[in-house]
C-alpha cells in the first residue's frame, strides 16, 4: 500500500541462537560463516531447534561447526537486534535476532571444518587479530559482554 514502510510489510521472524566463547591462551574460537554477501568470522554457535534447551544447542553447534566439545562455563549475557532486509525479488522479512552468548572451555575433539553446513571453516585467533578480520557485526558486542560481564548481561548499541 501507498504510503507504507517495508517494516510493516515484511514478514516478521524471531530468531534465537546460541554462541560460544571460547578463549584459551589469549586466543579466540571462530567460525567462518557462509552468508548471502560473502564469509565472515562468527562465533560458533546457531539456532537453538524447537524445544531445545539453548545450553544443550550451544554444545551441539560447537561440535557440528568446530569439531570441538566444549564445557559451559557461565552465561556472558544476551545481544539482541532488529533488521528488516529483502533478498532480490522476495519480500521483506523483519528479523529479531537474539543471540544467548556462552563462555565455554574446550574439553575435547579435534579442530575440523563444518561439512555441508552453514560454516566452511574453523580456526583460532588472537584476540588482537579480531579486527583485521571479516566478521559478523555482533562479533565485537560478544566479545565486550565476555570482556566487561555487565552485571545485566545485556549489550546496548547506544
Amino acid at each position: 500500500m501507498p504510503g507504507e514502510s517495508n517494516a510493516s510489510l515484511a514478514t516478521r521472524k524471531v530468531r534465537v541462537a546460541a554462541y560460544a566463547v571460547c578463549v584459551r591462551d589469549g586466543r579466540v574460537l571462530l567460525a567462518r560463516w557462509v552468508g548471502p554477501k560473502g564469509k565472515l568470522w562468527t562465533l560458533p554457535g546457531g539456532g537453538v531447534d524447537h524445544g531445545e534447551d539453548p545450553y544443550d544447542a550451544v554444545r551441539r553447534e560447537v561440535t557440528e561447526e568446530t569439531g570441538h566439545t566444549v564445557e559451559v562455563e557461565r552465561l556472558v549475557g544476551v545481544h539482541s537486534d532488529q533488521r528488516v532486509f529483502s533478498d532480490g525479488d522476495e519480500p521483506p522479512r523483519d528479523l529479531h535476532s537474539v543471540r544467548i552468548v556462552y563462555a565455554a572451555r574446550v574439553v575435547g575433539g579435534e579442530l575440523r571444518d563444518e561439512v555441508d553446513g552453514s560454516t566452511d571453516t574453523a580456526a583460532w585467533f588472537g584476540l588482537d587479530e579480531v579486527d583485521g578480520l571479516a566478521r559478523v557485526p555482533w562479533l565485537d558486542a560478544a566479545l565486550e559482554l565476555d570482556r566487561v560481564r555487565p552485571a545485566g548481561g545485556n549489550h546496548r548499541r547506544d
